[in-house]
């Protein structure tokens, strides 16, 4: 990956983007006695940062590719964004969600035209049934994080931080599947080498940890969120 990827994916992403500068925090730089500015990614399009990774693969497909379709599964944001980038692209999205997925995700995700298959009742089923689909139809997988050029697309956030405020000393980054904070380490990096990133992760599902303690990947036989209880 170089500066320039993530460059070229920022002007393509242009289309679709909505502004979303920095905003002083004074509750939390005064709690953390550091000047503290937020990325508000949930003002995107889609309500999440997920549209950037998306429409950069899907605008980096061949034409071959293109005419094929695509396909991911997810429960929510990666779907919208994928569905969403298609529609912009005029190509055919298949989204594979777990049945257990609330309704008005499912709803939003077919608002942006996608095609919605409901099945199993966690997300690995919903993986394993998009896989299949992929295979006997022929669409191209958009994985929600495990993807050269959906980390390009997230690292575009890297560079408009850096270009508002070249001054800043730390980047911090919620870890979910890890594509955010390696798109946004990578480029923010080539900008400014000295720059720090911080990845925070909820301590009763901290997978992140685990893996990097044991050098492999691992999943958590249980984690409990704020998510579930809002579910």
């Amino acid at each position: 990956m170089k500066l320039q990827d993530f460059t070229t994916a920022r002007e393509h992403l242009q289309k679709v983007l909505l502004p979303t500068h920095l905003i002083y925090s004074p509750i939390f730089s005064e709690e953390s006695g550091n000047q503290i500015y937020i990325k508000p990614e949930n003002l995107q399009k889609t309500g999440a940062f997920k549209i950037r990774g998306a429409y950069n693969k899907i605008n980096k497909l061949t034409e071959e590719e293109k005419k094929r379709g695509v396909i991911a599964s997810s429960a929510g944001n990666h779907a919208q964004g994928v569905a969403y980038a298609a529609r912009e692209l005029g190509i055919k999205a298949v989204i594979v969600m777990p049945k257990t997925t609330p309704l008005i995700k499912v709803q939003s995700t077919k608002k942006y035209g996608a095609e919605v298959v409901l099945y199993g009742d966690v997300y690995d089923d919903a993986y394993q049934k998009a896989k299949e689909l992929e295979a006997q139809e022929g669409y191209v997988f958009v994985h929600p994080f495990d993807d050269i050029d959906v980390l390009e697309g997230q690292g575009t956030i890297a560079l408009e931080i850096l270009e508002e405020m070249p001054d800043a000393e730390v980047i911090v980054v919620p870890i979910g599947g890890g594509g955010l904070i390696s798109g946004i380490a990578a480029a923010a990096k080539m900008i400014k080498p000295e720059i720090k990133i911080i990845g925070v992760e909820p301590s009763g599902a901290a997978s992140a940890t685990e893996a990097l303690k044991k050098n492999k990947v691992v999943t958590l036989p249980e984690a409990n969120t704020i998510a579930d209880g809002t579910a």
